[in-house]
């Protein structure tokens, strides 16, 4: 009787690699520093001059580049001028009025629109995409922004979304359909598109204040090329996942290309590029802050000013007025998402179009009035309110009766903790850090994996930025950290709680609405500038996406799988730890992985409180215009960024695997 074969096992554990691997690495770290000294500092004269390269390239650009008929000055003035051309009708619309001469001595011809006029307006866009209730929210967050003295800087803000919002769906809608038609462009695109997502949204300032100068129009070219990638992919996505039934019905019918498209594809498309005109809105009220370093203006001046003076309750009163503005907008986005047609109306004008014939007759009407009572054109200051000087206090308080406290945590943890691992990450040889990365990323997700990290990570030695890369993967790093030990067990609680995630769920929404910079200000106002006051502000910022996805991963375990655990006597802890969490491991990888991208952005941010890492050359380059300078940080943030993503989605897939959870999974 024969027996069965046995497999073969591996002659070495699995583990053995990674041993090996790491040995190689301790032996190089602790012996090579005398013996191969290059592999430890990347020697000057093998240092990649792409700064001045790119500086070059540039100024080259601005002053001698041509097209024959125009040159390429020429051509960054017509883009300006095009989209200057709707900002100041939108702007003259929302905020200043129609106005005859410039400067000083300018006169008003028309006062802008009433501020009853326009919160009604946008009411009744609310009541046409989601009825009452829509309409009440949008008039509710609108009339916040009123109440508390922030009208006339939102409606500046307001004029840029409205106007970069449109041209960035345009021009991502169209990128997206022609990856969608050419596979070789979508290829070619995809890599920009990366680079365009991790790219630190400072890096995006220096050359388009050196192209496009200083003032509204270079913020608005700015925020365009903040916000178009998101669209881009999305329609790429939307259009390639269209029912393969409608497109042969199309074919059957006779539809010709365009038609095919137009008729076919993009109506079927349309939920979910209607998610990426919602993303579009998002990043670019993102963005209306760092734009306005470059003259945008607006709630993202005042937060700004407000950072500079350390007052923080007007910049949180700025703040908490863009996160009115996002959920108004963000709102109505996503009602138009899911919205359907209705019926045709018939009849006359005012029949078909009831809520424009509204809006007409609310402007018209409110105008008229507001020519003989002033407080409705403009909301009367006697009736605003503000809270800015209570949170000030608030924060003045913690720091005068507390302050030892404060200085002691800060100190310990600065001496015990963020010190010694900055000094051991600035010991790391870079050959051995890039030849680590290699071999996890040959582990993890073969040959191809490898060669993208290990020659990413040779590129930011040779650029000369290693020093500074090892300082923003520290900060970053004990970010991250810190704000996976608060989020991870925050999510565990509230996924099992629905009421308790109702809760947290707001209070996250609202913490990835308000901008950036007001995470800064109570900060530094109670730790003054430095590392410390950096990581507080990072974890406050990146803690969402750690919650978010611990709650959705737990949520996503199979109810089976839990009643099987019960049914062979598992307590609720056994069924927490050994299966809950190893089901929702992958999820909760991808939101670690998300925590590294929201704090990889907000360090670029905390580059104004003192910090000496990437972010700080990005900010210098800003502030001295040198587009070499910034462009080379901004790249190695963006390969920093790119290296923790493809690892973290590689061992996401593998952990997927080994769990059963994808199709073909052994």
């Amino acid at each position: 009787m024969e027996t069965a074969a046995l497999p073969a096992r591996p002659l070495l554990p699995r583990w053995s690699g990674w041993a090996v691997a790491l040995l190689a690495f301790l032996i190089l770290w602790k012996f090579g520093a005398g013996l191969v000294p290059w592999a430890f500092d990347y020697p000057r004269g093998w240092t990649v001059p792409a700064a001045r390269w790119i500086t070059g390239f540039t100024k080259w650009l601005l002053n001698e580049a041509t097209f024959g008929l125009f040159t390429f000055a020429e051509f960054t003035r017509f883009i300006a001028a095009v989209i200057d051309f709707p900002y100041r009708i939108v702007l003259s619309l929302l905020s200043t009025g129609f106005l005859k001469g410039e400067g000083s001595a300018a006169v008003q011809i028309t006062p802008p629109l009433s501020w009853v006029a326009v919160i009604v307006v946008f009411a009744l866009v609310g009541l046409r995409a989601g009825g009452w209730r829509l309409a009440a929210l949008v008039a509710a967050c609108l009339g916040f922004i009123a109440v508390f003295g922030q009208w006339q800087s939102a409606m500046v803000t307001l004029a840029s979304i409205l106007v970069a919002v449109p041209l960035g769906v345009l021009g991502g809608g169209a990128l997206g359909i022609l990856a969608w038609r050419s596979p070789v462009f979508e290829r070619a695109i995809r890599p920009v598109l990366d680079l365009m997502q991790t790219i630190p949204v400072f890096a995006y300032l220096v050359p388009i204040l050196f192209l496009f100068g200083f003032g509204p129009t270079a913020a608005v070219v700015a925020t365009l090329i903040y916000a178009m990638p998101p669209m881009t992919r999305i329609t790429h996505l939307a259009l390639t996942r269209v029912p393969g039934e409608l497109t042969d019905l199309g074919r059957m019918v006779g539809c010709s290309r365009r038609q095919m498209l137009w008729r076919v594809m993009v109506p079927a498309s349309m939920p979910a590029l209607m998610v990426g005109v919602n993303q579009v809105i998002m990043l670019s009220l993102n963005m209306v802050i760092i734009a306005s370093m470059i003259g945008a203006g607006g709630l993202g001046f005042d937060v700004l000013a407000a950072l500079r003076r350390l007052d923080f309750g007007a910049g949180l009163e700025a703040g908490l007025a863009i996160v009115a503005l996002a959920v108004a907008l963000d709102r109505l986005s996503q009602a138009f998402a899911v919205s359907k047609a209705g019926t045709v109306a018939t009849g006359n004008i005012v029949e078909r179009h009831p809520y424009l014939a509204g809006a007409l007759a609310t402007i018209l009407i409110a105008g008229l009035v507001g020519l003989v009572l002033p407080a409705v054109q403009s909301y009367p200051k006697a009736a605003e309110l503000s809270t800015g000087r209570f949170w000030s206090d608030v924060v003045a308080w913690i720091n005068v009766n507390f302050f030892d406290t404060i200085e002691a945590v800060k100190n310990a943890v600065l001496l015990n903790l963020l010190v010694p691992f900055k000094r051991f990450l600035l010991g790391l040889p870079w050959l051995g850090v890039a030849g680590l990365l290699g071999y996890a990323g040959w582990r993890l997700g073969g040959w191809r994996l490898a060669a993208l990290v290990a020659v990413l990570a040779g590129l930011i030695a040779a650029t000369g930025q290693w020093e500074k890369a090892m300082i923003t993967v520290y900060l970053c790093g004990i970010s991250v950290m810190f704000a996976m030990l608060i989020g991870v067990p925050i999510g565990i609680l509230a996924a099992e709680r629905e009421r308790l995630w109702t809760v947290v769920r707001v209070v996250i929404d609202t913490l990835q609405t308000l901008p950036s910079f007001v995470y800064l200000m109570p900060a530094v106002m109670l730790f003054r500038v430095g590392d410390f006051t950096a990581m507080i502000a990072v974890v406050a910022y990146a803690v969402a996406p750690a919650i978010r996805y611990t709650v959705l991963g737990l949520q996503g375990v199979d109810p089976r799988l839990l009643e099987a655990g019960r049914a062979m006597g598992c307590t609720p802890r056994q069924i927490l730890w050994r299966i809950k969490l190893r089901l929702a491991a992958p999820e909760i990888l991808l939101g670690l992985n998300q925590t590294v991208m929201f704090a990889l952005s907000m360090l670029v941010i905390t580059a104004l409180v003192g910090t000496r890492d990437l972010g700080q050359e990005v900010y210098i380059a800003l502030t001295k215009a040198d587009p070499g300078r910034g462009l080379v940080a901004g790249l190695a943030v963006a390969f920093i960024a790119i290296i923790t993503d493809r690892l973290i989605h590689a061992g996401a897939r593998a952990a997927r695997a080994r769990l059963g959870l994808e199709e073909g999974a052994a």
